[in-house]
């Protein structure tokens, strides 16, 4: 397929992005959407040649915060989408539902959407729950790095064995609100039990296959045919950890040893935060690591994997953009997304199968899960 007809296939797909982080990075950065930042992966400019219809942007609540005003820092980082949003009206809109997105591919502006990333962001209260839910965010992932007070994550050790009878609660009252239940970093028990519970399809905004990258991050294939029969996406995410197998393995292997403090000249150790707060420290410990470098074939072959798995009608992207300290080359940002399309199209993926990874099997299920709202 030549060059042109790729680009004209991203240009009319509805292209939805699962997962970005920029809101976290403009509050550590302090800067707008639209300003110069080295370390974005997702701004304003970017984003707008990335050819995205919309974009999930992260209410993402560091595991510090469990405890410590989750919900007030979860408030705080949808202020900022807001005003982001409110301060570029001109080329973003802000987006609470699936026609909003279309809207938003009609009149040539990104759809921003609100996410929730972190249970814990709920302090154990449905009513902040529902609070989150009535100032924008369309899912909440359940977990983050962190095993809550009903949830247990798969990157800490399990507390409940899946879901408490509370965190079964939880996923009612979202199936009852239109939210979107995440299951991106819940543990494999806690996903069981999320698909026991949950009367609508759910959906992992920024998860890959664990048959080909074997961190606990990503989904089993067992997991991923449990997935298409509830009728769900699994979204796959661009970071080097979740997509190379090589890279998860050296991540793994020293996550299990003592990390070494960085700027501290003393050569005393200490283990990095998982909640990432220092995300320059985190950064420094990662690049000290020597990983390799995922690529964009790889990023390809997951979703070929899910596709062949969970089918054709089961699969997305998200990116994690601004949330992960490696992206693989050709996707070193938002505006290498066409590669992408191109990548698929070129290893024989069928046009239309191609829209439906794109964002087509994600509208989907967004809007079957609008339609059961009560």
């Amino acid at each position: 397929m030549s060059i042109s007809e790729s680009e004209a296939l991203h240009r009319r797909a509805i292209i939805v992005d699962g997962h970005c982080d920029t809101p976290y990075r403009l509050l550590r950065h302090n800067v707008h959407l639209d300003e110069h930042d080295p370390e974005a992966q997702a701004d304003l400019r970017s984003l707008q040649e990335s050819g995205i219809t919309a974009s999930f942007f992260a209410a993402y609540v560091p595991p510090f915060y469990a405890g410590r005003g989750a919900a007030a820092f979860a408030r705080q980082l949808i202020d900022l989408i807001e005003a982001e949003t409110e301060r570029r009206s001109d080329a973003v809109s802000l987006c609470t539902d699936s026609a909003g997105i279309r809207a938003g591919k009609r009149d040539g502006k990104i759809a921003v959407m609100i996410g929730v990333e972190g249970g814990h962001a709920i302090e154990d209260s449905l009513d902040i729950l529902r609070e989150l839910y009535s100032r924008g965010a369309r899912y909440m992932t359940l977990t983050h790095v962190n095993t809550n007070n009903w949830c247990d994550s798969s990157g800490d050790a399990p507390r409940h064995g899946g879901l408490t009878d509370f965190g079964r609660d939880v996923v009612r009252t979202m199936n009852d609100l239109g939210m979107i239940v995440d299951v991106s970093h819940i543990s494999d028990d806690a996903f069981r039990h999320v698909l026991e519970t949950t009367r609508v399809p759910v959906v992992a905004t920024h998860s890959s296959a664990r048959a080909l990258c074997r961190h606990p991050r990503n989904m089993t294939d067992d997991m991923l045919r449990d997935l298409a029969r509830n009728g769900g996406v699994c979204m796959i995410n661009f970071f080097s950890a979740f997509i190379s197998d090589e890279v998860a393995q050296v991540i793994m292997a020293a996550n299990k040893k003592p990390k070494k403090n960085a700027g501290d000249s003393t050569g005393g150790t200490e283990e990095m935060p998982d909640d990432r707060t220092d995300w320059d420290t985190y950064l420094v410990w990662f690049q000290s690591l020597g990983c390799p470098t995922a690529t964009l074939d790889q990023v390809a072959d997951h979703i070929f994997h899910v596709a062949s798995i969970a089918g054709i009608d089961h699969v997305g992207i998200g990116s994690d953009f601004d949330g992960v300290p490696a992206l693989p080359d050709g996707l070193g940002t938002a505006a290498s997304l066409p590669m992408l399309t191109a990548r698929l199209l070129e290893r024989g993926m069928p046009p239309g199968d191609v829209e439906k990874v794109l964002g087509g099997n994600f509208m989907r299920v967004f809007e079957a899960v609008e339609a059961s709202r009560k």
